[in-house]
Formats: C-alpha cells, structure tokens, sequence
C-alpha cells in the first residue's frame, strides 16, 4: 500500500495500492493541514501531523482507532514525522532540533539534538523493515521486474501486479512491454 496525505480543497489522509488503484480515505474529517505522515509497519498505524490543527494524531490503516497523541502550539513548528519503538521523531523548524514524543504519552517530549536547516527525518533501522515475501514484481529469469519492461507497480496484493512505462513510452498490446 500507499499512504499519503493531501491537504487541497478536503484535506485528508489516503492510502491506494501501489499502482494507484483502490484508492481509499482514511481519514477525512477534523483534519485541515497534514503534512507529514509515518508508519508503524509492524502494528499497522498511520501517525500524521497536522500544522492548522497543532496536533499529531494516529489511525489504524482502515482508518479506525483515532487517537491524539499530542496537541499544542510547538506542532505548528515541526516537520518531518519517523516512528521507531515507542518513540515518533520529528524535526523542529523553530530551533533546528530533532525531537523525540513517547507515542503512548505525548506529554514526554525531549530535544535530542540541533541541527541546520533539516526539513524531513527518517530511521534507518532493521527492525524498521517488514519482512517481504515473494511478490509479483520479483525479476523473471531475463532480469524483468515481474516480467515489465520498465517499471512493475503492485496491485491489491503481492501476487498481483501492474506493468507501466517511463515517460515518453506507451504500454504495449501484451501489458509488459513499452513501445
């Protein structure tokens, strides 16, 4: 799946499946301004931030279980949103910190380190990555990621895929090959 968040005329958070299809709304109410957006792969939770309403809040990826982690002037100053442990980490654009906010107690919120003009973080971590299984988009025996000639895009599961072309190319007859 993807997740992302918009915030043009009905601001929202959606998810789709990595070919575009299926696209849902996940949360589409009481929300004006998110802005940044992480995943908890492993309990499947979205966390987003939301700068007009000064609040980072959470849903499970349907949508459900909403709860506000914290809420405050200091979130209309942050960007940037990673999730590692019991921990999100964000980035402070008032004083150039990165911050560190318990996700189960949003009151515990500590400066950890300063830094210039960061915009975005992210956690690099093994225990960060889902394990993956076989999918539709491995490489076929010619090196083709799932038999495409340019890009494999997953469809609504690991077994199902959808071939597309670069710019400038169109999909041929066959559905693998760009002409």
């Amino acid at each position: 799946k993807l997740f992302f968040t918009d915030y043009g005329n009905a601001a929202k958070v959606e998810r789709c499946d990595m070919d575009g299809m299926n696209r849902t709304w996940i949360v589409d109410s009481k929300i004006e301004q998110p802005t940044a957006l992480a995943l908890d792969l492993i309990n499947k939770y979205v966390y987003w931030l939301d700068i007009y309403l000064e609040s980072v809040e959470v849903v499970d990826y349907q949508g459900r279980r909403r709860q506000t982690i914290t809420k405050g002037r200091q979130i209309r100053h942050l960007c940037g949103l990673a999730v590692f442990e019991n921990y999100l980490y964000t980035v402070s654009s008032d004083n150039l910190s990165i911050l560190r906010i318990n996700r189960y107690n949003g009151t515990d919120v500590q400066a950890l380190a300063r830094l210039e003009d960061a915009k975005e973080i992210r956690v690099y971590q093994k225990r960060t990555q889902a394990a993956v299984r076989s999918h539709a988009c491995e490489a076929d025996p010619y090196g083709m990621p799932g038999g495409c000639s340019h890009l494999c895009l997953l469809s609504s599961s690991h077994k199902a895929r959808t071939c597309r072309c670069r710019t400038g190319f169109i999909l041929g007859s066959d559905g693998r090959s760009c002409k």
